[in-house]
């Protein structure tokens, strides 16, 4: 049953009170025009909650900007929704194209730092986030007296003598409800041993992230990844106002999962209605490692929150510290993830009480 507007419907209630259930919620397709994002297929999803989101199946089927209530969720980059066809592949030319948004995926079998493994070489998080869908699928449909809205597809991965790689996606929310879930399964299509990493490039943004904004998570360690993340370490957690000439900073975090398995983590601002921003939720054994990318430079000024099958050191790093992880012919891995809306200061309680260390 829908809880809209202050009460709850059934869908029959509903449906008496509007001409199209699109009055409320809906999937709506459409193609962008002009310049480096001329053709690029995106769906939008209005929710009926405040929470209003866009996917790209254009673009690895991830989700450029959200918005509740009229404010951004999401950090967003000068390079606009660029089309896939504008990728550059080698070293860090990939950043030419990071839009930011709310969810952006790396991977499918390199993500991290550009390198060269084993006389490959890999360039900056792979080539996931630049792969248009096929059997893409958006809807809404009833279950019962709940309103399910959905965008689907298919991504591949593949080369001649090499990778052959397919992540089929499924983006949903339900009506009324301020989250939506990406579930994933990654299966190898080919016949050889193929290495797989994966991340959720999470990137919070204003007004979520602000001066006093901070980061929970249930972290039972913390360990920065270099030299300028070690600066301020102990304010991993906080955040600051924009800073000119500011390097980035990374952090590593063991997490705590709960009785479930699952680890939820949020960047929160305390100013804004007793409490405002983003929660993020996965599992632990599906998502084991964690890392926060802390950037309060001017105009790049974001929280990322990566949960991920492995460090984002790049491919070779990993290979070395045998860390890397490999799918085998046939081999399928599934991926849940859950990211909604922090708003008022009782759900801010109930994800302090959820990022509690165990």
């Amino acid at each position: 049953m829908a809880h809209l507007f202050g009460r709850r419907y059934t869908r029959a209630e509903l449906l008496a009170h509007v001409g199209d259930i699109s009055q409320v919620a809906r999937a709506k397709p459409y193609r962008l025009a002009e310049g480096h994002e001329e053709g690029v297929l995106a769906v939008d999803i209005t929710t009926a909650s405040g929470l209003d989101f866009t996917v790209l199946p254009s673009r690895g089927m991830d989700i450029s900007s959200a918005h509740y209530n009229g404010r951004s969720l999401a950090w967003r980059s000068a390079t606009s929704d660029q089309h896939p066809a504008f990728f550059e592949p080698d070293g860090r030319g990939w950043l030419r194209s990071f839009y930011g948004g709310l969810v952006l995926t790396c991977g499918l079998t390199w993500m991290g730092a550009d390198c060269v493994d084993e006389g490959q070489p890999l360039g900056l998080h792979g080539r996931v986030s630049h792969l248009p869908a096929t059997n893409v699928h958006w809807d809404g449909a009833w279950e019962g007296d709940d309103y399910v809205l959905s965008v689907s597809g298919k991504l591949r991965e593949a080369i001649v003598f090499g990778e052959n790689i397919q992540l089929t996606r499924r983006i949903w929310a339900r009506m009324g409800e301020s989250r939506f879930h990406i579930d994933d399964a990654v299966e190898n299509m080919g016949y050889q041993r193929t290495p797989h990493m994966m991340l959720y490039h999470i990137n919070v943004g204003f007004p979520a992230v602000d001066d006093n904004s901070r980061l929970l998570a249930p972290s039972r360690s913390v360990t920065p990844r270099d030299a300028d993340a070690k600066e301020d370490r102990e304010r991993y957690a906080h955040m600051q106002p924009p800073t000119k000439d500011y390097r980035e900073k990374a952090y590593f975090h063991d997490m705590g999962a709960d009785e479930s398995g699952f680890v939820t983590t949020a960047v929160v601002n305390p100013d804004i209605d007793g409490g405002f921003g983003v929660y993020a939720k996965y599992r632990r054994d599906q998502l084991p490692w964690f890392c926060e990318w802390k950037m309060m430079d001017q105009g790049t000024y974001v929280v990322g929150m990566e949960p991920a099958n492995a460090l984002v050191l790049g491919r070779a790093k990993e290979r070395e510290a045998g860390r890397l992880q490999f799918l085998e012919p046939g081999e399928r891995r599934e991926y849940n993830v859950e990211i909604g809306v922090v708003s008022g200061p009782e759900q801010v309680a109930a994800i302090e009480e959820r990022t509690r260390v165990r």
